[in-house]
């Protein structure tokens, strides 16, 4: 079979425009080198620092990923496309035009009888009740409609006041593993197990390429992301590795 690949966080659009020009280039890079085999892509979230669809308005920029994603979904490649909590307001835009699926939350999925776990990963486990707080907020229709109110300069500019404050676009260390019985998705996908086995729990969000046994059969995969890491995992169809670009 043809492979399946993962990759998660690329947040384009911090710390600024060269910077994150120069990872969309390497994205493109990636996307080119694996089209050849690729018979599914996911994207799994926070693919922008900051994305956000009026009626007829979107972010300007991405011109380079945004035709190689339309490329790939023309040639037959399926593209999955997740949101996560800086993107969550990804509508139908990418759909209608790129011709990609758009998922909100977990799936699952089987292939080549091996069974999959799917996430972006923000919200979920124990703990972080102030984010899934403000998830509720931002996923609310009422809420965006608000926002829509707003001039998109006006808007925007608030947005990107707040990406160029983040934690991740003033990296000062690599994320630190915070062991097993700390790590929120380890906990999560520990109890995802005790009510149905996948051979693979694959998710974003954390930052931090991770590699876990979490018993004889099944394994959480981290996909780190494409501000430091540069990683990525494939499943050829008997077995899935984490691989860096």
């Amino acid at each position: 079979m043809k492979k399946i690949y993962f990759a998660s966080d690329f947040h384009l659009g911090i710390p600024d425009h060269e910077a994150s020009l120069a990872r969309e280039k390497k994205l493109v890079q990636w996307l080119n080198e694996i089209k050849a085999d690729a018979a599914e892509i996911y994207l799994m979230g926070d693919l922008f620092d900051f994305w956000f669809e009026y009626k007829s308005v979107v972010p300007k920029g991405y011109v380079r990923l945004l035709g190689k994603l339309a490329e790939l979904t023309d040639a037959g490649i399926k593209i999955n496309l997740f949101t996560g909590n800086h993107d969550m307001w990804l509508f139908d835009y990418l759909p209608k035009e790129l011709n990609v699926i758009i998922y909100r939350d977990v799936i699952q999925r089987e292939y080549n009888g091996k069974k999959f776990y799917l996430g972006h990963g923000d919200g979920l486990g124990p703990g972080d009740r102030g984010y899934k707080f403000i998830k509720k907020v931002f996923a609310n229709k009422i809420c965006q409609w608000l926002f829509a109110r707003l001039h998109p300069n006006f808007a925007f500019a608030i947005a990107n006041y707040f990406s160029s404050t983040s934690r991740l676009a003033n990296i000062t260390e690599d994320e630190k593993f915070l062991g097993e019985d700390k790590e929120w998705l380890v906990i999560y996908c520990k109890e995802i197990l005790k009510k149905e086995h996948f051979d693979y729990l694959i998710f974003g969000h954390r930052h931090l390429p991770l590699d876990i046994k979490l018993n004889d059969k099944s394994r959480y995969i981290n996909l780190g992301d494409w501000v430091r890491y540069f990683t990525y995992a494939v499943f050829d169809g008997e077995k899935l590795e984490l691989k860096k670009h």
